[in-house]
């Protein structure tokens, strides 16, 4: 790898275990505060992915899209594809709550689940990657 591309993929890593960390407190209070949990869950998984990317020295693309990260992430590590079918399903968090609307509460529940995927795409992301991409 070269090393601003082993650079790069680190801080992105940095910033989707900074996003995992504020999901989790997100969910501490009671009453928990479920839509910002849901966003940084999606912060997370597209961070992590975008990681891979430049560790692969591919482009990033501008999107919050999980489904295309997903693809291209896919494309070149088939093995990610079970959790990342998962994952597609938290794009929405990127926005849905983050505008007013007539948007139903989710539960506690919700929240850790995303937490749980979110997680579960960290982990597969970095145990793929090379190792001095990792440290």
């Amino acid at each position: 790898m070269r090393p601003e591309s082993v650079a790069e993929a680190r801080a992105w890593l940095k910033r989707a275990a900074m996003d995992l960390r504020a999901g989790a407190l997100d969910l501490q209070p009671d009453p928990p505060i479920v839509e910002d949990a849901l966003f940084h869950c999606q912060q997370a998984a597209e961070k992590a992915l975008k990681a891979f990317l430049v560790a692969h020295g591919q482009t990033i693309p501008k999107t919050h899209d999980l489904d295309l990260l997903s693809c291209r992430c896919e494309a070149i590590h088939p093995s990610l594809r079970e959790v990342l079918t998962e994952a597609r399903d938290l794009t929405a968090f990127a926005w849905v709550f983050r505008y007013p609307g007539d948007w139903k509460s989710p539960s506690r529940d919700k929240g850790e689940n995303a937490l749980h995927l979110a997680r579960r795409v960290y982990e597969a992301v970095v145990s793929r990657l090379p190792d001095e991409a990792r440290s």
